[in-house]
């Protein structure tokens, strides 16, 4: 519910020349649920009596130091005055009426300014927190506020960010600079990424050599080393990389997040993505070899006393209920032939490799419950069975998180498709190196981790949804920051504000000013209003002549990938051109060993006079162009004349690339092949179309 009355204020106002100066009420973001604006204005200008009721403790040391930031001129009374005042008071839930109409209101405000002066209610500190970064964003552009009435709380208990300091190492003062973003849009969860095989980032006092030796490595750039040798080196070596945080420097974090009413959840990954681990403790490993491998030997009790020992100091540091476990993306290839592993799942009953992973995972839960904790997971931690109070984070899609809350386990959504802001944001050509992909603003905000008609008993399970930021490519702070805003502006406002209640090109006008802002004060967002968006090609359909015409697979073995089979056999010929992504249901990928082998039939003999397809090249994720095309004709289907042998140098870049393959001239048929041949490189051909003309 938005409810203005601005049209006739707008005229009064322009008669007078006052226009320009009153703070516009859509510059709040997320966009509260629920709003009335009133005909007149409050001068925030003048000094305010500012005082709080029923606040007490580091909540009022908060709240204090919140207020500073508003820009206003503040005198902190003892009493309410009667005008000229800013007032935040903790009240019962049964005081605001409209309370009632939200699910909880835990983290709600309600946000009255009147000619007189500004009040804040809230039924939780933290709920008068928000409502003051409301009133900060109505305040930044003018001290003349608009008369108005909110009353918001968040959709969502969960609203996070995952930062990878593993890959490249991030430090305090960078996480404190992305926490003041977070809180000014009412985030309240901070995932660190603490640990994985380009490098351990938290003491640990147990295990020294995780710090002084698994921390640091050579090469600096993920990709050099992940590539290379992956090799780690001792701390204070020439040319070393990495870094890690001390738990000074942990504990002082967690403080700062606390001031800003965000947990900080840790996550120790476990049983995979654990290279950097075994290097440091070869025994750990099946093999006792420390170099290639990537899973812990879970046979092995010596993995369990470590595993325990680390989360004891972790727990110590970082006191939020939910400790991250990691759990995905375990290879499990040792595990099968490890005699301690055998033994393992003798013993326990275990019939399966992914039981055996099950095994560690409820192991740890049990551990963790013990004291006071709880976990969650990548969704991987379903397979071989989920331990019974675990938490999931879907990330392979959202089957694994519906299937999840299904069986009443609390879900964090963050679907790859929508949530992974580590694709480019923009055209892959003007974008830094990167995994691959795109995933602009506008894809994310679309994302609705529980949309109308999800049936409640699994809507409920929904705890919120999380962006995640991988940092593989993410070298320096400044890319670091461009890739994170504005799109987990998106995700604050997905979190945060009911689905009736979001528009995109409303909010993308709001994320335009934020990310003015964030260039005046020194971050390094991305630049949304130069944008150039989506592949020119994608966005309309494309016509042709062999529009909707059958098309014949040749041989099995070179059909699409069922991953990518985007329309099935209508993709070739239904008009849609892909956009700069290859997941995006447009792209249809080739993974057999003879590529792309297709027959168009135009139902009858037709004039050609031109056969083209376009094909990309991503190298990170293992996307080509084809080394050779042939297209050949045919009247009767039996008997082809090769038309066009166009042949490709195949090489290896960084940025993606996108090429048209084809054919110009006169002639008449029926039938068409067109033959795309696999360079050397091992991967997908992905095709969009082909376009007869």
């Amino acid at each position: 519910m938005r409810i203005y009355h601005l049209l006739s204020l707008t005229l009064v106002l322009g008669l007078f020349g006052l226009g320009e100066c009153l703070a516009q009420p859509n510059s709040i973001t997320p966009a509260p649920n629920i709003e009335v604006w009133g005909q007149e204005y409050f001068d925030a200008s003048q000094r305010l009596s500012l005082t709080f009721t029923g606040v007490e403790g580091d909540d009022l040391i908060y709240l204090r130091r919140a207020t500073e930031e508003l820009g206003l001129s503040l005198k902190e009374a003892k009493r309410p005055a009667k005008s000229n005042y800013l007032a935040l008071s903790i009240v019962p839930l049964e005081d605001i009426a409209e309370a009632s109409t939200f699910e909880s209101f835990n983290e709600g405000y309600l946000l009255d300014i009147t000619p007189r002066g500004i009040a804040i209610k809230a039924t939780t500190p933290q709920g008068l927190y928000y409502g003051l970064q409301s009133l900060k964003a109505l305040s930044l552009n003018s001290k003349q506020l608009t008369t108005g009435h909110i009353c918001d709380a968040p959709r969502f208990e969960y609203r996070g960010i995952l930062i990878d300091i593993s890959r490249h190492f991030r430090t305090k003062e960078f996480l404190m600079r992305q926490m003041d973003i977070m809180a000014e849009l009412k985030m309240n969860r901070l995932h660190l990424h603490l640990t994985d095989a380009a490098g351990w980032r938290i003491e640990v006092e147990s295990y020294p050599r995780l710090t002084s030796f698994a921390a640091w490595r050579m090469p600096d750039t993920w990709k050099e080393w992940w590539y290379g040798e992956r090799g780690h080196v001792e701390m204070g070596t020439p040319g070393a990389y990495g870094g890690y945080l001390t738990k000074e420097e942990a504990r002082e974090l967690v403080a700062y997040a606390e001031e800003h009413y965000i947990t900080i959840i840790p996550e120790i990954e476990m049983p995979g993505h654990s290279d950097e681990v075994i290097v440091a403790y070869p025994e750990l490993g099946c093999s006792h070899k420390p170099k290639n491998q990537g899973d812990l030997c879970i046979g092995k009790e010596a993995t369990f006393e470590m595993m325990q020992s680390i989360l004891d100091e972790i727990i110590e540091i970082f006191p939020s209920e939910y400790i991250h476990i990691g759990g995905d993306e375990a290879g499990k290839n040792t595990w099968p032939e490890c005699e301690d592993c055998r033994r393992r799942m003798a013993e326990e009953g275990l019939e399966s490799v992914d039981e055996l992973q099950s095994y560690m995972i409820e192991r740890i839960e049990r551990y963790l419950n013990a004291r006071g904790r709880q976990i969650i997971g990548w969704d991987e931690i379903l397979e071989g069975g989920l331990a019974p109070n675990a938490t999931v984070m879907s990330w392979r899609g959202e089957e694994g998180g519906l299937a999840a809350a299904a069986a009443g386990h609390k879900v964090v959504m963050s679907p790859h498709a929508y949530c992974y802001i580590d694709a480019p944001q923009d055209a892959p050509y003007s974008q830094p190196e990167s995994i691959g992909g795109y995933l602009p603003l506008e894809k994310v905000y679309s994302y609705d981790p529980a949309p109308e008609g999800m049936d409640k008993s699994v809507s409920d399970y929904i705890l919120g949804v999380q962006a995640n930021l991988w940092a593989e490519f993410i070298v320096t702070d400044d890319h670091y920051e461009t890739m994170l805003w504005p799109r987990a502006m998106a995700i604050a406002e997905i979190g945060w504000s009911n689905a009736e209640r979001r528009l995109f090109a409303d909010f993308r006008l709001r994320a335009v000013k934020i990310v003015d802002r964030m260039l005046e004060r020194g971050y390094k967002p991305f630049d949304l209003k130069n944008e150039i968006g989506n592949r020119p090609e994608s966005l309309e359909p494309v016509e042709h002549i062999a529009l909707g015409k059958s098309v014949t697979y040749l041989y099995p073995s070179f059909y699409y990938g069922p991953k990518y089979a985007a329309a099935g056999d209508a993709t070739l010929t239904d008009g849609l051109r892909g956009t700069w992504t290859y997941a995006d249901g447009r792209w249809q990928g080739f993974l057999g060993r003879g590529g792309v082998d297709v027959v168009i039939d135009m139902g009858e003999v037709t004039h050609i006079e031109s056969i083209a397809a376009d094909f990309m090249q991503i190298c990170g994720p293992g996307v080509f162009m084809p080394c050779l095309v042939e297209i050949f004709i045919s009247e009767d289907g039996q008997e082809y004349s090769k038309i066009a042998d166009i042949e490709h140098e195949v090489v290896i870049d960084e940025l993606p690339s996108f090429k048209s393959f084809g054919w110009q001239g006169s002639a008449e048929a029926r039938y068409i092949r067109y033959k795309a041949h696999r360079s050397k490189y091992t991967g997908f051909l992905f095709v969009d179309e082909i376009v007869v003309r």
